[in-house]
């Protein structure tokens, strides 16, 4: 597999990696009642997931110039990666949204 692409496909599995991670640490941070933290914590599973995207860009950039994209089960698995990391993070939000209204802060 080419080089070049391989680091994309890496690059999205870690960082999506990270943010899935981050958006957990967030969410035991709100459980504890530290709803700032979490937050802060949800930023940078934000920044985390903007370098997924980069990542991806890079192989949509690829496929637009008209060079072939291979499609293999490392990529698709990077996609999973981001695809649940998304979604994950759009429930850390609201769990954390849940908490702050519980905790009455």
């Amino acid at each position: 597999m080419e080089e070049v692409l391989m680091q994309s496909i890496m690059g999205l599995i870690l960082h999506s990696g990270n943010t899935k991670s981050d958006c957990m640490e967030a969410i035991q941070l709100a459980k504890k009642g530290e709803i700032k933290a979490a937050r802060e914590k949800i930023e940078i599973a934000n920044q985390s997931l903007v370098e997924a995207h980069h990542s991806q860009t890079a192989m949509l950039t690829q496929e637009a110039r008209g060079e072939k994209v291979e499609v293999t089960m490392m990529l698709i698995h990077a996609q999973d990666h981001l695809m649940n990391s998304i979604t994950f993070r759009d429930l850390a939000i609201e769990v954390i949204d849940l908490y702050e209204r519980v905790s009455g802060k």
